[in-house]
């Protein structure tokens, strides 16, 4: 049996494809990482996020107004008996509140932006809710 040889030039430009492969892989991994690992601190340019102050994050309207709009819409894709896989299930203590109310605003990747939907209160109420001892997933 006879063994094809490649030219040098032929094994040169498969080197060269598989190092801009690599390097192409590498690049889109990192982008990927960065973006998940900073939290965005406003809700747009345009928007600045609401203060969430003690008083706030504990008053009693607000976490009740944010119960109802979980229960109501949230709880689809992120609660515990929301079909696995389909959103993340949340993690109170490893957010911020403005991280929360940006992602509520705005969306990301697959969740919709419920700027549209929900006034400021409501988003309000919903990360005041999620953040609260009285969050139920």
């Amino acid at each position: 049996m006879k063994h094809s040889e490649l030219s040098p030039s032929t094994l040169r430009r498969t080197r060269l494809l598989l190092c801009v492969s690599t390097i192409l892989a590498a690049t889109c991994f990192t982008t990927s990482a960065w973006s998940e690992d900073n939290s965005p601190t406003a809700a747009s340019p345009d928007e600045p996020v609401p203060a969430f102050t003690a008083a706030v994050m504990q008053d009693p309207t607000y976490i009740e107004s944010g119960k109802q709009v979980w229960d109501g819409q949230c709880r689809h894709c992120h609660g515990n008996s929301a079909y696995p896989g389909k959103a993340p299930k949340l993690k109170p203590s490893s957010y911020q509140p403005d991280f929360v109310y940006d992602r509520v605003t705005n969306g990301f990747r697959k969740m919709p932006a419920w700027k549209a939907i929900f006034n400021e209160k409501q988003r309000m109420g919903v990360v005041t809710y999620i953040m609260s001892g009285e969050f139920s997933p």
